[in-house]
């Protein structure tokens, strides 16, 4: 019996070393005084350190040189209690520690085993999981200004990924009262956005006051944007004026073409965004206005800045949100949902049912659109109006579709003698790039806003047409 207790406690000891040494967890074991005495290959592996690095060594020897960036050992010792705390390896590996004291029967510690489990491929994952509800929060926003924005937001259209991305950056900006400054050519919209972001702000329902600081003559700048008191000057109105801070008090204003305003106003301005206040003409008395400042410039501001004409306190305090709005020939998925919305509102206003062929709006698609939405709107409706029955083709547009888009500005349309058989060439033209582009029938008929059936046919009259044009002449090779 004896004899077989002691072949036990021989296989007890032998499986003990086993169990350790396989174990797919690390495992630290130190003494009562943080004395290292054993270690696995699992936490070599998991740590990138060596057995000699830290057997033998006392725990707080391996932090105080760094060996070990944190320990679990010392603070079991200290607490007498099991700790868990997280640590970084030299190798990036990352683990979550668990420090468990062992005592006799006097209460005295005389071991603290420290399970080292590697979490990195679960810190991986977590990183990954978040990053990927982040990007599908980002998509169900962008779906959702896809699929409202032409119903809810009047003349804002959000199809191309440009500017859904900007309504997701006014998302942001819209409930907090930070200053805005719009960026981009003469006719992108600046207004409609600075609309949205009143509209979605705490400020809604309150004054909206646009002021276009460009059309106001400069010698009377001053006195529209700040008022003046009663007899400030000769001719002045006998009861004084008031301002359009005034009037946009607990509101919103904007200023656009801001870039237009004098220098003495800039420094006005200025005191209205950094203290909410400014005095009128003739006046003393700072008068106070709670007030949010949206702006916007076609010019550039910084090049004005460098000549003198514009103020570098006033442009970094408007530079707080700065949004460039793209022009329309860089947000081509907008160019046809806005023109059908202009010719909606059209039809709703004039009770007509009017609508584009498909080569009128291959034609818009390929158009370079320089005056951008502001010509768009023009031309959809001129062309409501000189258009005979309810089609409206390429030539009511009066556009020509510009492949260079460099020289969109000097390019002008050729006379034609024959209209019909100009607009048939164009339309040949389109069948036969859609064609060459995709390669088949049906995609180059989706391209173009045709079923297969009537790309075929078009395409083999107009081809036959100019085939038997050409047979009096030399053959094209």
């Amino acid at each position: 019996m004896a004899g077989r207790k002691k072949m036990n406690g021989a296989l007890s000891s032998d499986y003990l070393d086993a169990i350790i040494e396989h174990s797919f967890d690390g495992i630290y074991i130190t003494d009562g005084q943080a004395n290292t005495i054993k270690v696995n290959r699992s936490y070599l592996t998991i740590s990138g350190l060596k057995e000699s690095e830290v057997v033998g060594h006392n725990m707080k020897e391996l932090v105080d040189n760094k060996t070990i960036s944190a320990s679990g050992t010392l603070p079991a010792l200290e607490r007498k209690r099991p700790v868990t705390i997280q640590q970084v390896f030299k190798t990036g590996k990352r683990a979550l520690i668990t420090s468990s004291p062992i005592m006799n029967s006097k209460g005295e510690i005389v071991l603290v085993i420290t399970n080292v489990r590697d979490i990195t491929e679960l810190y991986h994952l977590q990183e990954e999981t978040t990053h990927l509800r982040h990007e599908e929060k980002k998509l169900r926003e962008e779906l959702r200004h896809a699929q409202t924005n032409v119903q809810e937001q009047g003349d804002l259209i959000a199809v191309d990924p440009k500017t859904v991305n900007i309504l997701s950056m006014l998302d942001k900006v819209a409930p907090l009262d930070t200053t805005v400054i719009f960026l981009g050519e003469t006719g992108v919209g600046k207004e409609v956005f600075a609309k949205y972001i009143y509209e979605n702000s705490a400020r809604s329902g309150k004054p909206f006051i646009k002021v276009n600081c460009g059309a106001i003559p400069e010698n009377l700048v001053e006195s529209e944007l700040f008022g003046y008191e009663k007899g400030a000057f000769t001719g002045a109105d006998k009861n004084g004026r008031m301002d359009v801070f005034e009037a946009a008090n607990t509101g919103t204003i904007f200023l656009d073409e801001v870039g237009e305003l004098p220098l003495n106003i800039q420094v006005k301005l200025l005191r209205v965004l950094q203290e909410q206040e400014f005095e009128r003409i003739g006046s003393r008395k700072p008068v106070k206005v709670d007030v949010r400042v949206l702006a916007a410039t076609n010019r550039n501001l910084e090049e004005m800045i460098a000549n003198g004409q514009f103020r570098q306190d006033l442009y970094y305090r408007l530079m707080i949100f700065p949004i460039r709005i793209p022009p329309l020939r860089e947000r081509l998925s907008d160019i046809v949902p806005l023109a059908q919305l202009f010719l909606s509102q059209l039809n709703k206003k004039y009770s007509m049912k009017k609508s584009f062929s498909p080569l009128s709006i291959s034609v818009m698609r390929s158009y370079n659109w320089p005056g951008n939405i502001r010509e768009l709107r023009n031309i959809v409706e001129r062309a409501v109006i000189v258009s005979n029955g309810d089609e409206i083709t390429p030539e009511a547009l009066h556009l020509y579709p510009i492949t260079e888009r460099a020289d969109a500005e000097t390019h002008l349309l050729p006379p034609v003698n024959d209209l019909k058989s100009t607009l048939q060439a164009l339309e040949l033209e389109y069948i036969n790039h859609a064609y060459d582009t995709f390669g088949n029938v049906r995609e180059a008929a989706a391209s173009l806003g045709m079923t297969p059936s009537t790309f075929v046919r078009k395409r083999q009259r107009f081809q036959g047409e100019s085939m038997q044009e050409d047979d009096t002449g030399d053959p094209d090779f």
